[in-house]
């Protein structure tokens, strides 16, 4: 099934818009180590994500792919993004939604989600300031399986507090990156096994000579 967002639309600006539930990063965090388990540990592929399961956070999930090392743009995105920047989202660049002192981290938390690859975690606050309260809100990162040379991003940003005019900008307080096996743990290898001389018809090498009784074996030799 083809992965479709809740909301795709720009969101209305100004007024007493609220944050989304927080169990919304539980969720997708469980659904993709589920769709991981059913994959023996490869990453998943996006064709393999259900909206039907995740629904409850369809409005503030995204999908983005890399454009450059440690940058990603949005290619879906639900409602809450649209609600938080005053536009739809889609086609634009993550770091958008951070203030151009946090865009660096940022970019090095995408890199090493994608090439760890890693399950990233960023918590994040946006001042206050004309028109706006204080807002607080928490950036999931987990890696998919490369489409063609891309590779992609399943996000989800949720955030806490009246979002106000928009567009809406964040600071990172600090982030996280938990690395995790892209490959099924490695198996022991083969069992050393020595030749069977008998087997082939050939005859086992002869032993090492042996020095006779009352005899040096061992001569320094100069030159």
């Amino acid at each position: 099934m083809s992965m479709r967002m809740g909301g795709t639309g720009v969101g209305q600006t100004g007024g007493g818009r609220t944050g989304v539930d927080p169990a919304s990063l539980a969720l997708l965090r469980s659904y993709w180590h589920e769709m991981r388990l059913r994959a023996e540990g490869e990453l998943p592929r996006r064709g393999e994500i259900d909206p039907r399961r995740i629904e409850e956070a369809l409005t503030c999930a995204f999908l983005a792919e890399r454009i450059a090392p440690g940058m990603a743009r949005f290619r879906l995105a639900g409602m809450h993004l649209a609600d938080l920047m005053g536009i739809d989202v889609r086609g634009i660049p993550i770091s958008t939604l951070f203030d151009v002192d946090s865009r660096e981290r940022l970019a090095s938390v995408v890199a090493r989600v994608l090439t760890g690859p890693g399950v990233g975690e960023i918590w994040l606050e946006s001042p206050a300031s004309l028109g706006r309260a204080a807002l607080t809100g928490r950036l999931l990162l987990l890696p998919l399986r490369p489409e063609g040379s891309q590779p992609l991003i399943f996000g989800c940003l949720v955030t806490d507090g009246a979002i106000g005019r928009a567009p809406r900008r964040f600071t990172i307080l600090r982030s996280a990156v938990d690395m995790v096996d892209a490959q099924p743990a490695e198996r022991p290898g083969p069992r050393l096994r020595l030749p069977d001389f008998g087997a082939a018809g050939l005859e086992p090498p002869p032993p090492p000579p042996r020095a006779a009784p009352g005899r040096k074996h061992l001569r320094l030799v100069k030159g």
